[in-house]
């Protein structure tokens, strides 16, 4: 065990988790400004490519988060984590090699098995290494991954797609993944733990029963899965709408959406973090309102940009709400933190991120992608933007959900 016991040390480990994050995303999203190539050469629907950006990754990332986040409490957090890193870039990597629909689901599939066990013991982690007045603004940095992953994975897959093809940009991105593995497993160790409970009494039934009787964890659950719904299937689909209703190249799409994930992104995750530290010094309900807020907010703004039709008027449009809807992640992750003791929180992590990643992960771009096809004999290409437009209800469904979820979470908390 090693003690973290100064300022950069701290800013290492979280460099380093970072890091994996941001693999981690670029590894799950760049499937999506490679979509219409892969579209086109493998002659799928958008059923199936919805499909292959949410149901095939999300079904086994979201069930094993548990068992190997109980692995993870139990054992070497830090060497779950970099044993994961290596199984989802290994599958990333054979995704460039396949020969079909039927080959690219199961190479998903494995995907999604190394994933599974790399968020919530980083999670865990971050909160045994940071004290809990830094922990909202650590797990904002954490969560800069998303946008960062997300959008240099757009970037750089549609910059090699356009240049070569489709498949060397799983290759180049998997592979990247493998060679950073045994630095991060050779540079990180696990931090002491804080807590009163063995090890050896962690079980998975003993922290469902802790959080099956807080409200406040079912509220911030659902309401977060609603929001990724709205949040994945955008990420999933907006490269493809701007190619087929704004009349885009691929190479210009993937500027468009790798720069609003980024310029957009990552504000709204540090504010989101260091809104929810100031908040949390008054009360526990601001983890809750804050994002709660956001999300209704966002709604009428990201509307505006799909209805547009000019490519710049639709980025400004994106920007504002792109923020808002990062918001939710380091108050939201920091609450989770604190409804069990600290010994169990990968577990409980595991636990929020199954419902939200089964739900939000799995359906948000299959059922916008189902939609559309459904909406195609109409609408033609504009069934896409129609689609998306309809989704954003589950951004109202989530911040209501959030704001009633405020006052309960004041009661559910544990320090």
């Amino acid at each position: 065990m090693k003690r973290y016991d100064t300022a950069a040390s701290r800013a290492f480990v979280l460099a380093m988790l970072l890091i994996v994050y941001t693999f981690n995303f670029l590894d799950r999203l760049v499937m999506s400004i490679l979509a219409t190539p892969i579209k086109t050469e493998l002659h799928l629907s958008d059923t199936q490519l919805g499909m292959l950006g949410g149901l095939a990754f999300a079904i086994l990332y979201s069930t094993l988060a548990i068992p190997f986040a109980w692995i993870a409490d139990r054992t070497k957090r830090s060497w779950v984590i970099g044993i994961s890193l290596a199984v989802w870039s290994g599958f990333t990597a054979l995704c460039g090699l396949t020969s079909g629909f039927a080959q690219l689901f199961l190479f998903r599939l494995g995907v999604g098995v190394g994933e599974a066990g790399g968020v919530a013991p980083s999670y865990a982690l971050i909160s045994d290494v940071f004290p809990p007045q830094q922990r909202a603004r650590a797990l904002g940095i954490y969560s800069l991954g998303i946008p960062l992953g997300a959008g240099f994975g757009i970037l750089f897959g549609g910059a090699v797609a356009a240049a070569v093809d489709w498949r060397t940009a799983f290759l180049a991105v998997g592979l990247a993944g493998l060679i950073f593995t045994p630095i991060f497993a050779l540079t990180v160790r696990e931090p002491e733990r804080t807590g009163t409970i063995g090890q050896s009494q962690v079980s998975i039934g003993s922290v469902v029963a802790i959080l099956a009787a807080k409200p406040a964890f079912w509220l911030l659950a659902f309401g977060a899965a609603c929001s990724s719904m709205v949040g994945y299937g955008l990420a999933f689909w907006l490269p493809s709408l701007l190619q087929r209703s704004f009349g885009m190249t691929l190479l210009s799409a993937s500027h468009f959406y790798g720069l609003l994930l980024l310029v957009g992104g990552i504000p709204g995750i540090l504010l989101g973090g260091w809104t929810a530290d100031r908040a949390g010094l008054s009360g526990k309900t601001g983890y809750a309102r804050i994002p709660g807020i956001a999300f209704l907010i966002a709604v009428p703004l990201f509307a505006a940009g799909i209805l547009s039709h000019s490519s710049a008027l639709a980025f400004a449009l994106f920007l504002v709400p792109q923020a808002l809807s990062y918001m939710w992640l380091a108050p939201v992750l920091t609450a989770v933190q604190h409804l069990v003791p600290a010994p169990v929180r990968a577990t409980a992590s595991a636990s929020f991120l199954l419902i939200n990643n089964l739900l939000g992960l799995g359906l948000g771009a299959l059922t916008i992608g189902k939609l559309s096809d459904l909406l195609k004999p109409s609408f033609g290409d504009e069934a896409l933007r129609i689609s998306m437009l309809a989704a954003l209800a589950c951004y109202l469904v989530a911040g209501l959900l959030m704001l009633i979820a405020a006052p309960r979470l004041q009661r559910d908390w544990v320090d």
